[in-house]
């Protein structure tokens, strides 16, 4: 087959969810350790919260 040596279209590029640089490989999906740290610290501060619902009680019914 004569198509073998076409190269298929490479996955778009992703980019670090912090700064939209385009991801590195050791520190994947980030661009950098920094990046990295950042993302963490928003975790840890409590930045990053799942919505609940107000009719949930804890527990009760």
């Amino acid at each position: 087959m004569k198509d073998d040596h076409i190269k298929k279209p490479a996955a778009p590029l992703k980019t670090c969810p912090i700064c939209g640089k385009p991801q590195a490989e050791a520190t994947r999906p980030f661009c950098s350790s920094r990046c990295r740290d950042v993302d963490l610290n928003r975790w840890l501060k409590g930045s990053y919260v799942i919505p609940g619902r107000d009719d949930e009680a804890d527990g009760e019914e």
